[in-house]
């Protein structure tokens, strides 16, 4: 009996925390508009853009900026320090809903670009990010692969230099430290602003 009570109370907490509030993210998220922009578009190249992200992706940044073992920011620290765990899945739910951004590949980066998204570099031995991050740079929720499709180049950029550095290491099964280890920056550079316009 003791069991079967044990089981109901967890799966009420889980029903109680997993049901998001978007509107109540909106409210929380007019602390966030001045980096990542008033509908989650930012205007600052090396601040990412949150609008049309995975919420759970989301939400799990948030959480690991909180504890600030696997990823830290000095300008994130204290935005997050404070949230809740609610705070955390409403303000992902408001900005997942939000409309993706559009940007554009510059002509010089396409080639190479694309080549490295599509179908990697064997001779580096660099895996094709299409195999995580889909045909359209979307992602993949279940996994916990965020979306990179209209993503500000630079700030993808910094985030591979980060995870081939070691200073972030948030990502699942360390794949993309191992993948940004074998790229230089001329990889990173064409990938980041090819997944920058792709839609």
């Amino acid at each position: 009996m003791k069991k079967i009570v044990f089981i109901l109370v967890l799966c009420s907490t889980f029903i109680v925390h997993a049901a998001a509030n978007p509107q109540a993210g909106e409210q929380l998220a007019a602390v966030c508009v001045a980096c990542h922009g008033a509908k989650g578009i930012s205007s600052n190249p090396q601040w990412p853009s949150l609008a049309g992200q995975h919420a759970a992706y989301l939400a799990k940044q948030l959480q690991d900026y909180q504890q600030g073992k696997t990823r830290s920011s000095a300008i994130m620290a204290p935005m997050v320090a404070n949230l809740k765990e609610q705070d955390i899945l409403d303000l992902a739910d408001y900005y997942a809903n939000l409309p993706l951004p559009e940007g554009q590949t510059p002509q010089k980066y396409l080639t190479r670009g694309e080549q490295l998204y599509r179908g990697g570099d064997f001779s580096k031995h660099i895996t094709a990010c299409i195999a995580c991050h889909g045909p359209r740079g979307t992602g993949n929720n279940q996994a916990g692969f965020p979306v990179l499709s209209g993503q500000q180049a630079v700030y993808t950029m910094q985030q591979l230099e980060a995870f081939k550095r070691g200073t972030r290491s948030n990502d699942l099964n360390a794949i993309m430290r191992d993948i940004s280890k074998r790229m230089g920056k001329k990889d990173m550079e064409a990938v980041s602003y090819y997944v920058a316009g792709l839609h």
